[in-house]
């Protein structure tokens, strides 16, 4: 289930060539999408990295499930894993990760059905099994599906006349189960519904298979379902990742959204009694074509309700508890705001009928633990039962509504290519949807398209290059001006990105581009983040543009971003901090034994000596080495960081490349050797008060000669407790979250900084003592653009009490962070400031 508060990018290949100016320019290789041969058992599709560890700078081709020529089945002999005693699956009599491989094996034995392939590989290397159920298609017929699944996102006017479309083509369902690693139950009902379609010789399964396919993601997060957490083995939640896509588990599942095209899905978690079925509460996202998708969406809930409470379970027998709808139920607190979960991230694919279900009896947590075998076996079983019911009255709702479906699918990338207006809820435009009010209602503005400029406009080119990259892995279609044009009264250079916002996929374009909005007067409560924007929080300068024509832009479309890395030729070299790129570069030279030195606006000053290294790195990372006659500066070395922090934090550490080892509380305790470390990063899991005399003692000692970092109100007690920096730590709504307007007061931290940042929790700082330096500040008046962040209950902890206010603050060997410059990946113009931080108090 969903939770109010859970707490990699590829090698690029290049060439490299002299430019007339004499910079060395680096050219990767195409990044085209992959269309080779099919996978085969052993290998993986290669699927970009798009958050490993430090290894590059941008997104790496992926697997084009799509593009695969041949008919169904699509058969193939998975080998074995090895048994796994351990794994937390078999306690509940459900199906252990390394029984899955033989059961599919035995499922495509069964009939010529069921097709198998390998969609990648989960954090920890474990396979992710995409399995096909459909009638069997010679390889033309699986060609003409595919012209027309491609002829409705690319020409969705033409796909509304096509009487193939309407009459052969078939329609595109996906099951997602086990995303949540320990909500085990979906994958058990996936495999008994496909063995079932398999071998049923019904005329209704018949039909089914012969007008649909149908996508099963048996495990999303099989390193979760080994390990019973919610988490994969990237300390993820797979669930709030679908804005950036920083885990292979989540690019796999974008992969199969693009490729596969489906009309409906459903993402199968628990645990809510009674059974909990999208749609949602306010507020809706604003994005997308809400009419479409609450139109179906409401009447596949109801035959899912319907299909569960006909189970038989009652409350008195066995514990459950009726189906709930929150749009019919609830008033708020579940709502589909964000596009960070998997059905919401899925309608801007053109998914009609997107859903989170919620199967009802509680088998994790404290009641794994604590309940006997017998019960948590009885209550799976039921669990399965109720997945089980909802996937089988999704079915039925496709076979019924199929027709329909696809018109749906066809009129949402219809609007967006066309730039048509938004229909909003309301009786009439959503007729047998009841309780529809003012409440519903959520539309935007759509820009005519957004401008990534080039040249001197752009703030980092390192950075625009990877949001270019990240959009079209997304399926945004960019393009790149071919000289320079005007636009709505401005002129940006050749080399421009332009994303029109005429496109199928316009809402998920804005989605990511757009500030958002401010929610904050709309509802109560939020159930996740309600501000994400992209353009604001990843170091690039991203233009909005509200109207006008593109007719007279001269542009091309484009397959990956131009590469922007480049080493001068002649003289000492300037590495601008400005990115995790950049760190992560830095932090390689330091290692090396490199002597760079910091200047004073925190760039790095890099020797001429140190050329041949630079062009390694300007390639492995795509940045910028320019060419500088500053002298002096501060010398810099190479840090090793104790990190007690969020598991997203720890990875954003590991992007840029710093050498990190995880404390706590209880490491601390168990004697851990300080020799290890020059600098403290602290924002979660450790308590100063808490820890033993000895691990106080020796903490204690280290930071009175060595650096601390913190971040939010664990950092800053930490601070307070060892008697380091002279501030007042001040908690905010510990509820709010969302981009924040920030004023940057120059500095080895801050100086260049984007004037936008982002908050979950903030804090903010008052009365300074001496040598305390105010390195940021939240804007004045109201800082929030776009998010929901309101007063607490007493009024106090709201925006208007932090503006103006410290958000960063340093001194002596000391940084704090108000702020969260680092949260889940999404911040990423926000990462520097960390690795500055870190670099400058060690």
């Amino acid at each position: 289930m969903r939770l109010p508060k859970p707490v990699a990018r590829p090698v690029l290949t290049a060439a490299v060539a002299v430019t007339a100016a004499g910079s060395l320019l680096l050219a990767p290789h195409s990044a085209t999408a992959d269309r080779r041969a099919p996978v085969r058992e052993g290998s993986a599709p290669a699927h970009g990295a798009a958050g490993a560890p430090a290894a590059a700078a941008r997104t790496a081709p992926v697997t084009d499930l799509a593009a695969d020529d041949r008919g169904y089945p699509r058969e193939q002999v998975l080998t074995a894993d090895p048994e796994n005693p351990a794994d937390k699956s078999l306690k509940l009599g459900l199906v252990p990760y390394h029984a899955i491989a033989p059961k599919l094996n035995a499922l495509q034995r069964l009939g010529d059905r069921v097709s198998v392939e390998v969609a990648g590989r989960s954090a920890g290397g474990h396979r992710l099994y995409l399995v096909t159920v459909t009638a069997p298609e010679s390889a033309r017929r699986a060609r003409e599906q595919e012209r027309m699944r491609e002829l409705i996102e690319n020409d969705p006017g033409a796909a509304a006349k096509d009487r193939a479309v309407r009459t052969a083509y078939k329609t595109p369902v996906f099951f997602n189960s086990n995303i949540h690693g320990d909500e085990w139950e979906g994958t058990d009902a996936a495999l008994r519904l496909i063995e079932r379609l398999a071998t049923a010789r019904d005329a209704g399964t018949k039909d089914l298979l012969a007008h649909s396919r149908l996508y099963f993601d048996i495990t999303a997060n099989p390193d979760g379902r080994i390990a019973g957490t919610r988490e994969n083995a990237g300390g993820f939640d797979l669930n709030r990742d679908f804005v950036t896509a920083s885990q292979p588990e989540v690019r796999a599942m974008r992969q199969i959204e693009i490729d596969k095209q489906p009309a409906v899905m459903l993402d199968l978690h628990g645990y809510v009694n009674g059974t909990l079925i999208e749609p949602t509460t306010p507020p809706h996202g604003e994005n997308y074509e809400y009419d479409l998708f609450l139109k179906n969406t409401y009447a596949n809930a109801l035959g899912m309700e319907a299909a569960v409470n006909g189970l038989g379970h009652t409350p008195d027998k066995d514990g459950v508890e009726p189906a709930q709808i929150p749009f019919r139920d609830q008033q708020e607190g579940w709502d589909d705001w964000p596009p960070v979960f998997t059905p919401q991230y899925a309608a801007f694919h053109g998914t009609v009928a997107a859903h989170t279900v919620e199967i009802p009896l509680t088998v994790n947590g404290a009641s794994y633990d604590s309940l006997p075998a017998a019960e948590l076996r009885r209550r799976s079983a039921v669990n399965v039962d109720v997945a089980g019911a909802a996937m089988r009255a999704t079915l039925d709702f496709v076979r019924t509504h199929r027709a329909s479906l696809i018109a749906d699918q066809i009129e949402v990338f219809r609007r967006g290519s066309a730039g048509a207006a938004q229909v909003p809820v309301s009786a009439r435009t959503v007729p047998g949807v009841p309780g529809i009010g003012p409440e519903d209602v959520y539309t935007t503005v759509f820009p005519r398209a957004y401008v990534v400029p080039a040249g001197g406009a752009q703030r980092s080119a390192t950075a625009a290059a990877r949001l270019v990259d990240h959009l079209i892995a997304d399926d945004v279609r960019v393009t790149r001006a071919t000289r320079d044009f005007r636009l709505a009264g401005r002129t940006y250079p050749k080399g421009s990105y332009v994303v029109d916002l005429h496109q199928p996929k316009r809402g998920l374009a804005n989605a990511l581009l757009a500030d958002g909005r401010d929610i904050s007067d709309k509802v109560s409560t939020m159930y996740d983040i309600s501000g994400w924007s992209l353009g604001r929080l990843w170091g690039a300068t991203v233009e909005r543009v509200p109207g006008g024509s593109l007719a007279g832009v001269p542009r091309t479309a484009v397959r990956s971003a131009a590469p922007v890395g480049h080493v001068a030729a002649h003289g000492d070299l300037r590495l601008r901090l400005d990115t995790p790129q950049e760190i992560a570069a830095l932090n390689s030279l330091l290692r090396d034994g490199v002597a760079v030195r910091r200047s004073a606006d925190g760039s790095a000053l890099v020797p001429s000596s140190a050329r041949a290294r630079a062009v390694s790195l300007a390639r492995a990372y795509d940045v910028v080495f320019e060419a500088t006659k500053a002298a002096g500066g501060t010398p810099l070395h190479a840090v090793r960081v104790a990190a007690a922090v969020t598991p997203g934090e720890l990875f954003a550490l590991r992007e840029m490349n710093f050498d990190v080892v995880p404390v706590s509380t209880a490491i601390l305790d168990a004697g851990f050797d300080w020799s290890a470390a020059d600098v403290l990063f602290v924002s979660s899991g450790l308590d100063h008060a808490a820890l033993a005399p000895s691990a106080r003692t020796a903490l204690d000692a280290f930071l009175r000669t060595h650096g601390l970092v913190g971040r939010g109100a664990v950092g800053a007690a930490l601070n307070t407790d060892a008697g380091l920096l002279a501030v007042r730590p001040v908690e905010g709504d510990g509820d709010a979250n969302g981009v924040v307007r920030v004023v940057n007061s120059g500095g080895p931290v801050t100086a260049g900084a984007p004037d936008h940042s982002f908050v979950y929790a903030p804090v903010w700082f008052t009365a300074p003592g001496p040598g305390v330096r105010v390195e940021q500040s939240y804007a004045p008046g109201d800082p929030l653009v776009s998010g929901h962040w309101r007063p607490s209950a007493d009024g106090t902890g709201g925006p208007a009490a932090a503006a103006g206010r410290p958000s960063v603050v340093s001194g002596p060997h000391v940084v704090l962070f108000g702020t969260e410059p680092l949260f889940r990946d999404h911040p990423k113009g926000e990462f520097s400031q960390v690795g500055r931080a870190l670099l400058t108090v060690s």
